[in-house]
């Protein structure tokens, strides 16, 4: 499902899965920006420019390359927020998209982590360029992020993966 963020424009993504590992484990793993290159579908091209080692904390900006359809762009993010290990925030600070607030929440559920991601982002093109672009392809992207994570945590466990709100509502 999909559908309007609460911060009033665009969209929200909910996403959701149960890792049979330690939240310190798990948290370190997403800690490591360059992890990043291996939990994005290989038909995005992503790569991180920032040099190696990146110290990650409040604060801290991070360069990458990527393709969308085959269009090369590159995008920053800032980490907004750093609470090892429960959560961190990323915001897009350039990029393609009018707003991205990506936040990264690690929970200890059943002797494990659950791993959720709440993104509120805003599209240039707003409901259309979401119905027929992003929101087929953030779909997409996270279900392969999922399948890498059960690949690196094997696990029996379920996960979950929805947009939120009303999808033809403009932003």
């Amino acid at each position: 499902m999909i559908g309007t963020s609460p911060a009033g424009s665009g969209f929200r993504l909910e996403a959701s899965q149960w890792l049979p590992h330690p939240r310190e484990g798990v948290f370190d793993f997403f800690s490591d920006a360059f992890q990043l290159e291996a939990l994005t579908p290989p038909w995005m091209h992503f790569s991180v420019l920032t040099p190696a080692p990146i110290h990650m904390e409040s604060g801290v900006l991070i360069d990458y390359r990527l393709r969308v359809h085959g269009i090369p762009l590159r995008w920053q993010s800032c980490i907004s927020s750093w609470e090892a290990p429960v959560r961190f925030v990323d915001v897009q600070t350039r990029g393609p998209y009018r707003r991205w607030h990506h936040q990264h929440v690690f929970e200890v559920v059943d002797g494990g982590t659950l791993c959720r991601d709440i993104v509120d982002y805003a599209v240039y093109g707003g409901s259309l360029i979401n119905a027929l672009f992003v929101r087929p392809d953030l779909l997409k992207i996270f279900a392969f992020r999922q399948s890498k994570l059960r690949e690196v945590f094997p696990t029996t466990g379920a996960s979950l993966l929805k947009f939120t709100g009303d999808v033809n509502r403009p932003t």
